[in-house]
């Protein structure tokens, strides 16, 4: 059995004629990856082993382990190692026949159509993943792997990249990012900053976080002042090493101005260990607010990530710790709650927010209306839950009405997964192939508009949006 990828995937038949126009004038753009979370590491050094194609593929991937959890697959028998140290299947062929067992339940899914593209765009192999064909699959996987034009620089060039941001918590050394630097390699490879765990003061360890801030910036953390002195300092070193962005995550969009004194206090409190869940809630408002007015001082984009209730499942959390696909959207509000981050800094020239949601009613409802007036403000792609085609069209038709596309920030693939890069990228551009020969067959734009409005979805946007002109 065969999956032969049509060129017309994911077209509606009725415009597929005028989508693959718009789609071919766009489809070798470089790939602009502004937000993700590939490893630096894995492109630092001269050689990288990616061990067996579970290790690359289904370990780090909670979008295929979650589903498989949700049929009663234990993440033991994937391979995912447990905090206690106690045994997990180590036979990556085992897992690997597993998984192809149960493809089936990833039809129609986004993970199905990056693997399935996947394999056939990166790895050359048109063959469908199937009970019978799973070790044939495995072993051409572990064959190219071994092959130096698959080693990560190899790939970054093939797959046309630009550059590619990864996501680096506030106390990294970016030691990797220095030897890419010193390496001569011309790839553009830039971090961001991510202080989550030293702001969030519900975060496990945040006390051990805030001793190793500490350390690595020389300044001793007692109080508010010296907190914020330290926080500052990173910001600078991550910008001196290429950094553009920020990015920064919270359950609810709630932004606060706390006095100095009111956070003085917050912050006292949670150094001796007695901080409470409203300590922390109103401490990361402030501290939102806090970062927006960093980012007017020193230009870095502030992304930020909102909606989901990590670690839903405590028993996988206790067993696996974090980002093992227990995470799960909640309802969420915008107006109200950056009301005082806008206040400060909605209308600066010198700040872009670009606001991710996993909220999709809010699209239309908040999102783009705000976005469509602060000119600070910018609406991400489809997030993680929706980076689906049909989350893509959602979202199209949700904010366009009030925000337009000048108003987004183009698409970033979200992803540890390094070989899906250029099949997220492909996806997201003949969605907006799809999308745009609509507008164009209903006479809501001519052609000449369409391929406009295409290039600036597939490439312009994103590095506008993120400043990576420089």
């Amino acid at each position: 059995m065969t999956s032969t990828l049509s060129e017309d995937r994911y077209f509606e038949p009725a415009r597929r004629d005028l989508a693959r126009r718009l789609y071919d004038t766009v489809k070798h753009l470089p790939l602009i990856c502004p937000h993700g979370h590939v490893d630096p590491a894995m492109l630092a050094a001269p050689h990288y082993d990616y061990g067996s194609p579970v290790d690359l593929l289904i370990i780090p991937d909670h979008y295929i382990f979650r589903m498989l959890y949700s049929h009663g697959i234990a993440l033991e028998a994937l391979g995912i190692p447990r905090l206690d140290g106690q045994p997990v299947e180590q036979d990556h062929r085992r897992i690997w026949q597993v998984v192809a067992d149960h493809w089936h339940l990833f039809r129609g899914t986004p993970t199905g159509i990056w693997i399935r593209d996947e394999l056939a765009t990166v790895f050359g192999i048109d063959e469908k993943l199937t009970s019978a064909s799973a070790q044939r699959i495995y072993d051409q996987i572990a064959e190219k792997l071994a092959q130096p034009e698959f080693q990560p620089r190899a790939l970054f060039e093939r797959f046309n990249i630009e550059v590619l941001a990864t996501t680096d918590p506030a106390t990294s050394t970016l030691e990797h990012h220095r030897a890419l630097r010193e390496s001569g390699w011309p790839g553009r490879v830039i971090p961001t900053f991510r202080p989550d765990a030293v702001v969030n003061l519900d975060t496990e360890g945040w006390r051990d976080q805030i001793a190793r801030l500490s350390e690595i910036t020389g300044i001793d953390i007692h109080d508010y002042r010296s907190y914020l002195a330290a926080i500052q300092e990173r910001r600078v070193y991550f910008k001196s090493m290429g950094a553009t962005a920020t990015d920064h995550s919270a359950v609810e969009a709630s932004t606060e101005r706390l006095s100095d004194a009111e956070a003085e206090a917050i912050l006292s409190r949670a150094l001796r260990g007695a901080a409470s869940a409203e300590d922390a809630r109103r401490f990361t408002a402030h501290m939102l607010n806090e970062m927006a007015r960093m980012s007017a001082e020193d230009g870095l984009v502030m992304q930020l990530h909102i909606g989901a209730l990590r670690n839903h499942n405590p028993r996988i959390f206790a067993r696996f710790g974090r980002d093992k696909g227990a995470d799960i959207p909640v309802a969420t509000e915008y107006t109200r709650a950056l009301k005082s981050l806008l206040d400060d800094v909605g209308n600066h020239p010198n700040v872009t927010i670009i606001l991710f949601t996993l909220d999709e009613t809010t699209y239309s409802r908040e999102l783009a209306p705000l976005a469509g007036h602060y000119p600070a403000l910018r609406l991400g792609p489809p997030w993680w839950f929706f980076d689906s085609l049909y989350g893509m069209r959602r979202f199209f038709e949700a904010v366009v009405a009030n925000g337009g596309i000048y108003n987004t920030a183009g698409f970033n693939d979200d992803t540890r997964a390094y070989p899906s890069i250029p099949v997220r990228h492909d996806v997201w551009r003949r969605a907006s192939a799809d999308w745009l020969a609509g507008l164009v067959q209903r006479h809501i734009v001519d052609e000449a508009d369409a391929l406009e409005m295409i290039h600036a979805l597939a490439y312009g946007l994103a590095k506008e949006a993120y400043r990576l002109n420089g």
